[in-house]
């Protein structure tokens, strides 16, 4: 499965949760609401969930294997880094 595009909008408040990301798969299939969170032991990738009745969260969509988790994870993390240099740049002109 190919990702064809990955979009990020960075949250601008204090707290764990740094940005939202929107993930295309093959020009077909998209995923909202993919979360950036920051971790003790660096950012990881939250996928979109709902609470159910009983209070637990439920993912609505997820990767089935560990490989494309993993997959996933960088190239959402890569797209986030680089989201941070765009604004960087913006911010400096």
């Amino acid at each position: 499965m190919d990702i064809s595009e990955v979009r990020v909008r960075r949250v601008n408040q204090s707290g764990k949760l740094k940005a939202y990301v929107t993930v295309t798969f093959d020009n077909q299939f998209v995923v909202h609401n993919i979360k950036v969170i920051e971790g003790r032991d660096g950012n990881f990738i939250a996928m979109p969930s709902r609470q159910l009745a009983n209070g637990e969260f439920k993912d609505v969509a997820h990767p089935i294997s560990s490989e494309f988790r993993d997959h996933l994870q960088k190239v959402v993390m890569e797209a986030y880094a680089s989201s941070a240099t765009a604004s960087e740049q913006a911010s400096e002109e």
